[in-house]
């Protein structure tokens, strides 16, 4: 079983990595100049996909949360604060690539709009998550139950993000995917875009795999170290 795992971990990290090195390709050589922006554009390639695997993440969190909440199985709760670790780092880059790309553009770093200000709530949100796993004991139900709470009442910004340059008047620009009249992207744009979601949501699962079976194995690590206390 270890050698099938091994061999199934392999062949995730080969298809991961050429996925990656084909769309920085399709990203830098295969995809056009945008015409206003010119190179800073790229960023958008980057930029839009780690926003959709933060929302894919927290959205994990989110049922593996009511999932504890209904079952108590610590697997649900395991599940959901690997989620929750990865799309908070999502949602870093968000926030760190989001102003490299406004400044030139904007002529500024930051601007407290309805979408910038949500997505920076949303990340405090789940840092509050992973120091309450943090600073809370593992033994017992406490801070399983807190997590889950914080996960699933976390999760309702993200529609409020999402939907945000839609409901209200900001500085951040508008959909180019089913943004309405106007919107879109040139052929070649929408291929290296659709493939960067693909890859980054691949990415994802490969990295939730991962960190998983750390989080199972610090699982049997603190369950041996208040073995010893008790003992």
């Amino acid at each position: 079983m270890d050698r099938n795992r091994a061999i199934i971990d392999s062949l995730l990290l080969l298809l991961t990595g050429a996925a990656m090195a084909v769309n920085l390709w399709l990203i830098f050589y295969f995809a056009p100049l945008e015409r206003t922006m010119g190179l800073i554009q790229k960023i958008f390639y980057f930029h839009v996909p780690s926003a959709w695997v933060a929302f894919l993440a927290f959205f994990i969190t989110f049922l593996m949360s009511i999932g504890y909440l209904a079952s108590r199985r610590d697997w649900f709760d395991r599940a959901a604060s690997s989620s929750a670790s990865i799309g908070t780092v999502f949602c870093t880059i968000v926030l760190v690539t989001g102003p490299i790309w406004a400044r030139p553009v904007w002529g500024i770093w930051w601007t407290w709009d309805a979408r910038l200000t949500s997505t920076l709530v949303l990340w405090f949100i789940y840092v509050a998550y992973l120091l309450i796993r943090s600073y809370l004991p593992a033994s017992g139900t406490k801070r399983g139950t807190l997590s889950a709470v914080v996960g699933i009442i976390g999760f309702l910004n993200v529609p409020l993000v999402y939907m945000s340059i839609r409901w209200w008047r900001t500085q951040h620009p508008q959909p180019v995917i089913a943004g309405g009249e106007g919107s879109g992207l040139e052929p070649r744009m929408k291929l290296a875009f659709f493939f960067s979601l693909a890859v980054f949501t691949l990415l994802y699962a490969v990295i939730l795999r991962y960190r998983m079976r750390q989080s199972f194995i610090d699982g049997r690590v603190e369950k041996l170290l208040e073995e010893r206390r008790r003992s």
